[in-house]
């Protein structure tokens, strides 16, 4: 086996820059709920470099450790000697894997994820029979577990599979009399088989501004998932997959309408392929092209306003942690919200502060993600807001969640659905 310090001997350096002035502290959300040493960006870093001096090895406990992290990327932002510990954190994790391989439940999830046909069955049969599982609740995209579920807390609010995928409920390409432009559109997992709602909306939003939309049937998930836990080569065989796709639509440009999704194109894929010139140009020339959907209807579309109906409702912004310090997007969902005619936004106090979602992180970790939501929905209360907005589907369930939880009666939606709301209410008042 290669020793444990040899898996992390090329972030020496990285590590070394970290001058433990705790920074970190004031910002991480998982220390303020344990104010643990070891649950922080610092105590991770000392971790990785007692590995490195050979002190410690790669046991389950640092495997642990490195896990119980979020990766909402605000230490990196935080830190005033530009140490990115969130990319620091994951090579641990990446570590972890090679000298102890994939946790045993991760290890079967991933391997389902990879199989592309037996996944999408999978969650088509999820979506047919959740109903029998899942009881819905009173509120707009919420069901809570009718019996006790494996690893799900019982009275944690979820969001219900579709009975049908996005993919399927539109044609490959969906077409518009005069076409600005041809838009390949990655749903990604959570939008194509749960938030459908969200994917229609973008849809909608596109061709009323006259943009051909193209959702190839082979796109498959980013591999964020994945990659987040550590397992590099699995997340470059999704990357691989995803880059071949969408390099085949022939669109101008290629949209999310999820932070981290679009961070996978923009970021991550160029990344993973640094050592492969080929798919490296490949990955790059596609994450020329990529944008959150946000991004692209402010910066590249200059969407349409003449033709947009009101909406009477007062919104608070909620920015998502690969948003906010991973694309730097955070302008432009409120310039589309400033746009609507009627809606008022005001800004809660922290709207860039984790949800505590964090992808997989709240289903291992429910009651310290709930008590990071908790201090989410505290600062939405303040707000008066009727509705919260955000851009990443994880979010908007686990503020829902927050919300049934803390008998609020906000609803949650995407920020292109407020959007493509004024766009229907403008049609109707011809």
């Amino acid at each position: 086996m290669i020793e444990d310090k040899e898996l992390l001997a090329d972030i020496q350096d990285a590590i070394a820059n970290c001058m433990k002035c705790g920074n970190c502290m004031e910002v991480c959300p998982v220390y303020k709920e344990l104010n643990l040493e070891s649950q922080v960006a610092r105590g991770k870093l000392a971790l990785i470099e007692a590995v490195l001096t050979g002190k410690v090895d790669i046991s389950a406990g640092f495997d642990k450790r490195m896990a119980m992290c979020l990766s909402c990327k605000a230490c990196a932002d935080k830190c005033p000697c530009g140490v990115k510990a969130d990319e620091l954190i994951l090579r641990g994790r990446q570590a972890a894997v090679k000298a102890r391989g994939l946790h045993p439940i991760k290890k079967n999830i991933f391997k389902l994820l990879s199989n592309r046909k037996l996944f999408d069955f999978t969650l088509r049969m999820a979506g047919l029979f959740g109903p029998l599982q899942m009881k819905k609740l009173p509120r707009r995209m919420a069901v809570i577990a009718r019996f006790p579920v494996p690893g799900l807390d019982r009275k944690r609010v979820l969001a219900p599979f579709a009975a049908t995928p996005l993919l399927g409920q539109f044609p490959t390409t969906v077409k518009v009399s005069n076409p600005k432009m041809k838009v390949a559109f990655f749903a990604g997992c959570t939008i194509n088989y749960v938030y459908t709602d969200i994917g229609q909306s973008v849809i909608n939003v596109l061709t009323a501004n006259d943009v051909e939309v193209i959702l190839p049937a082979l796109q498959h998930c980013c591999g964020t998932p994945v990659y987040m836990a550590g397992d590099v080569e699995m997340a470059r065989a999704f990357a691989k997959h995803n880059i071949e796709t969408f390099a085949q639509t022939g669109a101008d440009y290629i949209v999310a309408a999820c932070g981290s999704c679009a961070e996978a194109f923009k970021l991550e894929y160029p990344e993973m392929f640094h050592d492969d010139p080929a798919l490296y140009e490949q990955a790059k020339k596609l994450a020329a092209t990529a944008y959150e959907i946000s991004e692209f209807l402010t910066d590249v579309l200059h969407f349409r306003t003449d033709n947009l109906g009101t909406v009477n409702s007062t919104v608070t912004v909620h920015d998502p942690c690969h948003m906010a310090r991973g694309l730097k997007v955070t302008r432009q969902p409120r310039e589309i919200l400033k746009a609507i005619p009627g809606l008022k936004l005001v800004e809660m106090k922290e709207p860039t502060r984790c949800c505590g979602a964090g992808g997989s992180f709240s289903l291992a970790n429910y009651e310290i993600s709930r008590k990071i939501n908790d201090r989410k929905i505290a600062d939405i209360r303040t707000t008066n807001a009727d509705t919260v907005a955000t851009s990443c589907g994880s979010c908007r369930m686990h503020i829902t969640d927050g919300l049934v939880q803390n008998s609020m009666q906000q609803e949650c939606f995407h920020v292109v659905q407020l959007l493509d709301k004024a766009y229907q209410a403008g049609t109707n008042k011809k």
